[in-house]
């Protein structure tokens, strides 16, 4: 089911690597893999910071309650679970330990302010940013650790860039349930 999940996440990376092209101001430079790995990252980076900062403060608690809704992460915690994994999908393709406590898979318990949560969150973006900007054409294929199996360091960083897309679309529909505009749904200038 892992590697099922990895194959998925590098199909993600093919089809979206247009799309980043796309919405760049100036033709991209890439020199290495990690390079355009990164553009693709911008702009999930993009997507993702900006529907996190969207919701208010006072709302970050949120989590659905009619319907099926049991036991699903709050708004915060689905910032800070997206934020823990950035942590260690990095720290696995450097291989090493992550330079933070991730708290687990879901984020350090200690964080309650939308102010706390948004800047673990944009520190582990830039921590991604750093550890996928290593990958280059020679040592893509390398082998490093990541769920208890060794898998290529491409594979680790196309999975990375493809799992805040999973969350992403869940917290577009808490800020809907919350009456609030998605940043991407609203009206752009100049378009």
């Amino acid at each position: 089911m892992r590697s099922l999940k990895m194959l998925l996440g590098a199909v993600f990376l093919l089809s979206c690597s247009g799309m980043g092209v796309g919405q760049t101001a100036s033709p991209p430079s890439w020199k290495t893999t990690g390079d355009a790995l990164n553009i693709d990252l911008d702009v999930i980076q993009q997507q993702f910071v900006s529907t996190a900062d969207a919701m208010a403060e006072d709302k970050f608690s949120f989590a659905p309650t009619n319907g099926e809704f049991k036991g699903v992460r709050t708004f915060a915690q689905q910032v800070k679970h997206v934020a823990a994994v950035n942590y260690y999908f990095g720290g696995a393709i450097l291989g090493e330990k992550p330079p933070v406590d991730r708290g687990g898979e879901n984020g350090p318990d200690s964080l309650k302010s939308k102010a706390e949560i948004m800047k673990f969150l944009n520190d582990s973006f830039a921590y991604l940013h750093k550890s996928i900007a290593t990958i280059t054409e020679q040592n893509q294929m390398e082998l490093v650790e990541a769920e208890g199996q060794k898998v290529p360091r491409i594979s680790v960083a196309s999975f990375a860039i493809a799992h805040p897309m999973d969350h992403y679309g869940q917290m577009v529909e808490y800020l809907r349930m919350n009456g609030i505009i998605p940043p991407a749904s609203r009206p752009q200038q100049g378009r």
